[in-house]
């Protein structure tokens, strides 16, 4: 990690980078204002011609050259995420490699970025439709994935041909700068993907809205900032991607496998401490398997070990600030004042000063605050339903539409709630749905666009429509 940190870092710069399991400054990065940003657009908008002329399979190479050097420095950037977000190092480990899988994916798969042929509507005109880069393109990213949302965006971008200016979240630079840094290595010119730090957030999101050169802006964060970008993004009709805020239901009927239930409500509430915009945020229970979940959930939960993401065994690491703990711990006090119980945990951890402990709450409502907020925290809120109309509605009953989960052995009600669930992601029967290859996004006030798949490459592409006159002359 040391050798990375060396060559990304600047003692002189401006941004502190904070550890958030012991509040020391990791390092000091340069941060860029508004006008340097914009020199930096104009830059990758003058190289992108270039890239964009190359063949598919030369871009593929060098997007293969830099997933090679990600996966052989893999350790190194584990540690160096943990070290700056906090997430346990076993998680890290995992963050990379799904996240290199991104440019491996892209890599291959801008080499299919086909157009068709159109059966014509008159003699002697032909029709056909062609694929190109829509052009240089801006991304801001967040702080709970500092490596992965950065490669699904960055990823498709350079395969398609186009240029990108990378915003990384003021909390979590390094981990973007390491893949910059890498790039680079791989041969990727300088100009075509940068990283720009900065402490003023605000006015570089309205110049990668207003600048005539950016065509294409890809957000990964809040439903409220999403929505200024979006009204900003308007002035000049620019291409948008925006994976924004979620409120995931975890369905638990009379007929699942319980235990199977458990381990996939662990993965998706638990990960990177119930930190991530599709982990479970609100449990559904059916009454008649409802005490059996919670006490083998509460059980397991009880045993997590909360501590620094550098201790191999760590299962619980901390929140990313203080800000983020007290936003967990106001939304547990108002649900316990509200009637709800905590079976385990409902405090803060003696480990540090961000740590939450993970914790399983009975006898939630669907009126109640935690049930309709993002926790963002290790907090399972449980709801009691009694039949499958019930649970529907409860788990449509949000703003939110991005990732749902439901466990059930009946095929037949598998297929009924999978399709009635208004929401972009379902996952029957399992806690984990992110991958490289399917499309991961959301829709209502969860956002707009898909990354990942073939879908997340067209969204870096416009779609030309050509005639061709006088075939029979």
């Amino acid at each position: 990690m040391q050798d990375i940190l060396e060559r990304i870092s600047d003692p002189e710069g401006s941004l502190a980078v904070l550890d958030p399991a012991t509040g020391k400054t990791i390092a000091h990065v340069r941060t860029y204002a508004k006008g340097e940003v914009a020199g930096i657009i104009r830059q990758a908008d003058e190289a992108r011609g270039e890239w964009a002329a190359r063949t598919a399979k030369e871009r593929a190479n060098l997007l293969r050259a830099w997933f090679n050097l990600i996966t052989e420095r893999k350790e190194a950037l584990a540690q160096l995420m943990t070290a700056e977000c906090g997430k346990p190092i076993a998680e890290a480990r995992g963050e990379i490699a799904y996240g290199a899988a991104f440019v491996e994916w892209f890599a291959e798969e801008g080499k299919r970025a086909y157009g068709e042929t159109i059966p014509t509507f008159a003699s002697g005109k032909r029709l056909l439709t062609i694929k190109q880069p829509v052009g240089t393109c801006a991304a801001i990213t967040p702080w709970n994935f500092p490596m992965a949302m950065i490669t699904r965006k960055v990823g498709p971008a350079l395969a398609a041909g186009c240029a990108i200016v990378v915003k990384p979240a003021e909390a979590t630079p390094l981990s973007a700068l390491a893949l910059e840094h890498l790039a680079r290595e791989a041969g990727i010119p300088a100009a075509l993907f940068r990283v720009v730090p900065t402490n003023d957030p605000a006015d570089v999101g309205r110049l990668f809205c207003s600048d005539p050169l950016i065509r294409k802006l890809s957000f990964t964060g809040s439903t409220a900032v999403g929505k200024i970008l979006m009204e900003q993004a308007a002035q000049n009709v620019i291409k948008l991607s925006l994976e924004l805020g979620g409120n995931a239901p975890f369905i638990v009927f009379d007929d699942a496998d319980v235990d199977q239930a458990v381990e996939g409500a662990l993965a998706s509430k638990y990960r990177n401490s119930g930190q991530t915009c599709v982990c479970a945020n609100r449990f559904l229970v059916q009454a008649g398997i409802h005490d059996a979940f919670v006490e083998r959930l509460t059980k397991r939960v009880a045993e997590l070990k909360v501590a620094p993401g550098v201790e191999e065994d760590s299962k619980i690491g901390p929140l990313i600030n203080a800000s983020g703990l007290g936003k967990a711990e106001s939304l547990v006090r108002s649900a316990l004042d509200a009637g709800a119980v905590a079976r385990t945990g409902g405090a803060r951890s003696p480990v540090g000063d961000n740590f939450y402990q993970p914790t399983v709450l009975t006898g939630v409502t669907a009126d109640m605050e935690i049930a309709a907020a993002e926790i963002f925290g290790p907090v399972a809120p449980v709801i009691r339903f009694e039949t499958e109309e019930e649970a529907i509605r409860v788990a449509n009953g949000t703003p939110y539409g991005l990732a749902a989960y439901f466990y059930s052995r009946d095929l037949a009600r598998a297929w009924r709630v999978m399709e009635a669930l208004e929401f972009g992601m379902v996952a029957v029967n399992d806690g984990i749905l992110s991958t490289e290859v399917a499309p991961f996004g959301g829709i209502k006030q969860s956002g707009l666009g898909r990354e990942g798949s073939r879908h997340g490459l067209d969204e870096y592409l416009e779609l030309k429509y050509c005639l061709i006159g006088g075939i029979d002359r």
